[in-house]
């Protein structure tokens, strides 16, 4: 039984108090000052000592039993609406590759053995929506400029029209559409901007999760020899990601499978 720490008596001694009381015929205001307790538990213990119960019951308090219960009920109730909202929260997919690209920026950590004043690396990463087919690389900074020359590789690479490019409000993706390079890029290849939230960086949930993915199953399981090392490995990572690796969201299939049952179903 589970007593708590600020209770004065334990059941023994509720036990002793009673005996005290009909056995030895002590009378209650000697029992007041023997157990340092007030007269009305001291005549409670009494009386449920007629039934052989020595106990230690929780406060009959009205406020608090309200309250206790009202707590437990609301815990309750919001457990069961954040189920009800989770049921609800289904993921999106697009209909056709390019329709929406995904886009986000980490910082990488130092290798080991360098030394704390050198600059860190950029990994720049894209997926697209449809087939989850991933693209990355690794530059020297996080600005529009590099943002923009991660833009060129993708289009260079990616061997469908891309329609959106999804990415968080950072200074290397939103500026002044006049003036930002990596807008401005967007613009000449009629690709439409689309931004997550301010502060709600779970609005870019696919990104998000890709570089989670990428950091656990290519950052932190290989030993780097030196960055030029890192970018190959990167490189080798995306290839087994985009051809090997099959994905849940996409019926179990890899990327590339997706791309050729698009681009040449077996059923016309």
């Amino acid at each position: 039984m589970t007593i708590h720490r600020k209770t004065r008596l334990t059941p023994v001694q509720r036990k002793q108090l009673a005996d005290d009381y009909y056995a030895n015929h002590i009378r209650v205001c000697d029992l007041i000052r023997k157990y340092l307790i007030t007269a009305p538990p001291v005549y409670k213990i009494i009386h449920r000592a007629k039934d052989n119960d020595y106990s230690v019951h929780k406060s009959t308090n009205k406020r608090y039993r309200c309250l206790e219960y009202g707590l437990k009920r609301l815990s309750k109730v919001e457990r069961e609406l954040e189920e009800k909202l989770k049921k609800k929260a289904m993921l999106y997919h697009k209909d056709y590759p390019g329709e929406m690209v995904h886009a986000d920026t980490k910082r990488l950590p130092l290798l080991k053995g360098e030394s704390p004043k050198e600059n860190h690396k950029y990994l720049f990463i894209a997926i697209d929506d449809f087939s989850r087919e991933l693209y990355a690389t690794i530059l020297t900074d996080k600005t529009q400029y590099s943002a923009e020359r991660f833009l060129k590789q993708v289009l260079d690479e990616c061997p469908y029209t891309i329609e959106q490019f999804y990415t968080d409000n950072g200074v290397e993706y939103r500026g002044d559409p006049e003036h930002h390079a990596f807008m401005k890029l967007c613009q000449e290849n009629k690709i439409e901007q689309r931004f997550t939230k301010v502060k709600c960086p779970k609005t870019n949930g696919k990104a998000e999760r890709m570089i989670r993915t990428i950091m656990e199953m290519w950052h932190n399981k290989t030993i780097f020899k030196n960055r030029q090392h890192r970018r190959i490995e990167l490189i080798r990572f995306v290839n087994w990601y985009n051809t090997v690796k099959t994905h849940k969201g996409i019926n179990n299939q890899t990327p590339l499978e997706v791309l050729i049952n698009y681009f040449y179903p077996a059923e016309l």
